[in-house]
């Protein structure tokens, strides 16, 4: 589930002491917010080059630190800040022409020109992946997706719908489960060898098709896989349990993406395992030696958890980060990668990082698709087999914030594309 965060529009007050990342990125935004508005730019350029530090160098908070460096004057290291947004394959020139007051002194500079021409570069479409089938259900808004092996059978949360869809290979869908509290359905994980799925349930903060009074509260759901009957509810309070992976022995591990936290399932309870680093979790996945955990934090880059001792370490971190790896709604370990759904970079793609030998860097990175007709948003995915499914045209951007049609907007049917998994380099040294 992505929990959205801008640098300017949401003005949220300080909380003192900062102890946490949420914290720590709350008081940093109400700064830049607050010397913005009194026309303070050299504050306001501390506070961005603050938030680039604390984000690992993600690319939305370097292109605010442009901003901030052309407000105060400083046009080199502006375009500077430019050409690194384009060095991590972003591309927001629609962004510049909004804010040509800001940039305008820059228009006839080489430099900016080159710059703008990256971006063009980055907007090409790519694709490498293929249609598996469209998801019948316009209307379902289509958040996560897992695969029933016993059934052969994905496995859908619905958003505007309230329920759980199982979609057959050949695209028919069935009603499988529905929200007990009527909160829009999110994360879904199969649990093939003990017959269970599990799921979220998650009051929308705004959303009119909640009830005002449960906006920000969340539920653990896990129901009997064979017929969808309801086995247990846990409550998560004022939390917004949107994600979720399970261990090899079946245990949820779920990110609360508004709150900050990561939690697991420990006999029907929600113990917390994160010691306060990370902005807004999402769908994490299983490190294969089954203890750690990949954690992509949307706004900070993705941070392998040892819940043991609650310690992160970031896989991309400070100045010199080579990837954009924030904006991350969904990860998943394949072979010697991670592939992720990123619909918080621009423009939103899905792409796969080649991890380092000990998989605590990334090495490389190979976009599976990109600024195509048929990626629209992106949300989760799943592997089966070969191939990495993931939804895509989800609707996401088709939705206010108060989770209705905006004005104009029409949704189609989403779609499941798949992509076919590289071989991993150790299975081809054993082949030879």
């Amino acid at each position: 589930m992505v929990v959205h965060f801008s640098f300017s529009t949401i003005n949220i007050l300080a909380v003192q002491p900062q102890t946490t990342a949420v914290e720590q990125f709350a008081h940093l935004r109400e700064m830049a917010h607050s010397a913005h508005a009194s026309g303070d730019h050299q504050a306001y350029l501390k506070a961005i080059l603050n938030m680039v530090k604390l984000l690992n160098g993600a690319p939305d908070a370097v292109e605010a630190s442009a901003e901030a460096y052309a407000e105060n004057g400083e046009t080199e290291q502006a375009l500077a800040a430019l050409d690194r947004f384009a060095d991590l394959g972003q591309a927001d020139d629609r962004a510049l022409q909004r804010k040509n007051k800001i940039f305008a002194a820059m228009e006839s500079l080489p430099w900016y020109q080159a710059i703008l021409q990256r971006f063009r570069t980055n907007e090409a479409a790519v694709s490498q992946a293929e249609m598996a089938f469209s998801i019948p259900d316009a209307r379902l808004l289509a958040e996560d997706i897992d695969y029933d092996p016993r059934s052969k059978s994905f496995l859908i949360t619905s958003v505007l719908e309230n329920k759980i869809v199982r979609i057959t290979t050949s695209g028919e869908s069935h009603d499988f489960a529905t929200s007990p509290s009527h909160w829009p359905m999110l994360a879904v994980k199969v649990d093939a060898a003990h017959n269970l799925l599990w799921a979220t349930e998650v009051a929308l903060n705004g959303f009119t098709s909640v009830q005002k009074s449960d906006w920000g509260r969340s539920a653990v759901l896990c129901f009997d896989l064979k017929n969808g009957v309801l086995v247990s509810r846990i409550e998560g309070g004022k939390t917004a349990l949107g994600d979720m992976v399970l261990t090899r022995q079946g245990v949820p591990i779920i990110s609360d993406g508004g709150g900050g936290g990561v939690y697991e399932v420990k006999d029907h309870t929600l113990e917390r395992i994160d010691g306060g680093d990370f902005v807004s979790p999402q769908t994490s996945a299983m490190h294969p030696d089954g203890k750690h955990v990949f954690v992509p934090d949307y706004a900070r880059g993705i941070g392998l958890l040892d819940p043991e001792s609650k310690r992160v370490t970031w896989l991309e971190e400070g100045h010199n980060a080579r990837f954009a790896v924030n904006g991350i709604d969904g990860l998943y370990f394949a072979g010697e990668s991670l592939i992720a759904t990123q619909n918080g970079t621009f423009p939103e793609r899905v792409i796969l990082f080649g991890l380092n030998a000990t998989l605590t860097g990334i090495a490389s990175e190979r976009i599976v698709e990109r600024a195509t007709p048929t990626l629209g948003d992106p949300t989760h995915g799943v592997i089966v087999g070969d191939f990495f499914y993931y939804i895509a045209n989800s609707g996401w951007d088709k939705l206010d914030e108060h989770g209705d049609l905006k004005t104009g907007a029409i949704l189609s049917p989403a779609r499941l594309m798949r992509f076919r998994l590289p071989r991993p380099a150790s299975a081809n040294r054993l082949a030879h």
